[in-house]
C-alpha cells in the first residue's frame, strides 16, 4: 500500500531528476523520427521495403510526406498503411499537407476537402497535421499572410474537433522582411496559439540567419515538432547529416521543454549518396548525443 512517505520520496526523486536533467520530460526519447521525404524515391517505388529499412536502421517514428492529391497514404488507404506501420514497429504521429490555394482542384488540402483529410488522419492515429510549404503563388504580401493565418485557424478548428493539432512548417522565405517585418511574425500573430502551432525546421531557421532558441524564448510552447536537419560548413550551406554540420543541436535540445517539443524528425532533402547511409549517420549521432 502506498504511504505518504512513499509519495514524498517519489516526489523528491522526480524533482531531483528535473533539476539534474530539465529536458527529461520534454519529449519521449524512445521516438527518433524520420521525415519520409528523405527517402521519397524509395517510398514511391516500394513503401513496404522502405519502411522496413527505416525501422531496421533504428527509427521508431516517421512523418508522412504524401497524402495531398490522392487522399491516400503512399497509395494505400488508412487501414492498409496503418497495418504496414504497425508491422514495422513504427508510429506516424505527424504528416504533411498543403494549403491548396494554388491548386483548387487538389483534394485533401486545408482549403479543399480538409474534413476528409482530418478524418483519415484521425483513423490512423495522426496527432499533428502540418501545413508543409507555401508555393510562390501562395506567399504574397504581409496582408496575404494574415489571410493564410485565418485559413490556418479555420483548419485548426476542424483538427481540434478530431483531437488533432494543426502546425505550420517553416522554410527560409518566411524570414524575408517586408516593411521591417517577417512574414513568420505575421503568421505567429495571425494564428491562435492553441489552434496552430509550429513545426520548427532548424536548418531553414538557421539558414535564414535566425536563432531557434530566441524564437523558442519568444514563443514558449509553440513548437511541439522539430525538423532536425544539419547545414554543412560551405558557402552553399547545403543539407548534411545531423552532427556533420554547423548547427549546435546539443544547445538547442536543452530548450526542448520550453519549446513544448513532443516529436522530432530527421530530414535531409538532398543526400550525397544513398539516403539510407545518410539517415544511418544521423541516427548514430542522435543516439550518442541528443537522446
Amino acid at each position: 500500500m502506498s504511504t505518504r512517505r512513499d509519495f514524498l520520496k517519489t516526489s523528491a526523486v522526480l524533482s531531483a531528476g528535473l533539476l539534474v536533467a530539465p529536458k527529461l520530460f520534454a519529449y519521449d526519447k524512445k521516438y527518433i523520427g524520420l521525415q519520409l521525404y528523405t527517402v521519397r524515391d524509395a517510398m514511391s517505388a516500394d513503401p513496404a521495403a522502405a519502411l522496413a529499412k527505416v525501422a531496421q536502421i533504428g527509427y521508431t517514428s516517421v512523418e508522412g510526406a504524401t497524402y495531398t492529391g490522392s487522399e491516400k497514404f503512399y497509395g494505400m488507404d488508412g487501414v492498409a498503411f496503418s497495418k504496414l506501420l504497425k508491422d514495422n514497429g513504427l508510429i506516424m504521429p505527424s504528416s504533411h499537407y498543403r494549403l491548396g490555394e494554388d491548386s483548387k482542384d487538389m483534394k485533401g488540402t486545408i482549403l479543399n476537402d480538409w474534413q476528409k483529410a482530418v478524418d483519415d488522419a484521425a483513423a490512423i492515429g495522426i496527432k499533428y497535421m502540418v501545413c508543409a510549404w507555401l508555393s510562390p503563388v501562395e506567399r504574397g504580401k504581409l496582408d496575404h499572410y494574415k489571410k493564410i493565418g485565418d485559413d490556418l485557424n479555420k483548419g485548426g478548428e476542424i483538427c481540434k474537433k478530431a483531437g488533432i493539432q494543426l502546425c505550420y512548417h517553416n522554410h527560409d522565405f518566411e524570414f524575408i522582411q517586408e516593411d521591417g517585418k517577417y512574414p513568420y511574425e505575421t503568421l505567429l500573430a495571425a494564428t491562435d496559439k492553441d489552434l496552430v502551432k509550429m513545426e520548427m525546421d532548424l536548418y531553414w531557421v538557421t539558414k535564414a540567419k535566425q536563432d531557434p532558441i530566441a524564437l523558442i524564448n519568444e514563443h514558449p510552447g509553440r513548437f511541439p515538432l522539430w525538423h532536425v536537419k544539419d547545414m554543412d560548413n560551405t558557402p552553399k550551406q547545403m543539407f548534411t547529416e545531423v552532427g556533420n554540420g554547423v548547427i549546435d543541436f546539443k544547445k538547442i535540445f536543452t530548450h526542448a521543454k520550453k519549446a513544448g517539443l513532443k516529436y522530432f524528425f530527421v530530414e535531409q532533402d538532398v543526400c550525397p549518396g544513398s539516403p539510407y547511409d545518410s539517415i544511418t549517420k544521423s541516427i548514430t549521432y542522435i543516439k550518442a548525443n541528443l537522446v
